[in-house]
């Protein structure tokens, strides 16, 4: 599948980091959890939603990442890579604990609302001030794991569809209907809040 290549520089980079850890560099890798925890705290966190077991998952995820840094090829941001373990680290612990990842929790809630509305929701334009950015964290918290997870890639990492499909295993046409879905259910979060938004 296409992928959005990551600039040249950023991939000569990656590389080089990625060379000093295999060679057991002194603080290479302590550098690379310091890059990238943030990433993986995102990723987790917005699939768990549980500190400690975020936690636990972050260290197994770095783990996972010093296990298999070797098949790290290159061809894409080291970014992207690190969150495809992230993601699979954190979608495993959903399984075993039976929790759906893409199956609505809580209700129908502003389902009745949605039906109604086009997808001219601007996500960014509707948090200028921190109280909306407030409701809005709320509101995607009441969203299922797999759209949480979507949302964060796309929005707070700016990764591109392409890249997210790599992170995920998802089509790209998937990932593009579970944001579009978000973004209207989002928006009928929101609007009984926050009132109706300007297109």
């Amino acid at each position: 599948m296409p992928a959005f290549p990551a600039p040249q520089d950023t991939l000569q980079a990656d590389r080089a980091l990625v060379e000093a850890v295999l060679a057991g560099a002194p603080g290479a890798f302590e550098r690379l959890v310091r890059e990238y925890q943030g990433l993986c705290w995102h990723v987790i966190d917005r699939m768990v939603r549980h500190p400690e077991d975020t936690r636990e998952l972050c260290q197994e995820a770095f783990l996972r990442v010093h296990q298999a840094l070797h098949q790290y090829r290159g061809e894409s941001a080291l970014k992207s890579w690190i969150a495809q373990v992230a993601y699979s680290v954190a979608k495993r612990h959903l399984e075993k604990k039976r929790i759906p990842l893409a199956d609505a929790a809580g209700g129908d809630d502003g389902r009745s609302l949605l039906e109604s509305i086009g997808d001219g929701f601007d996500l960014e334009a509707s948090t200028a001030d921190g109280e909306a950015v407030a409701l809005l964290h709320a509101a995607i918290e009441r969203l299922p794991p797999l759209q949480r997870t979507l949302l964060t890639l796309y929005h707070l990492e700016e990764l591109p569809i392409g890249e997210i499909s790599r992170v995920t295993g998802l089509a790209e046409g998937t990932i593009k209907s579970h944001l579009f879905r978000s973004r209207k259910q989002l928006r009928g979060l929101l609007e009984p809040t926050v009132g109706v938004f300007a297109a």
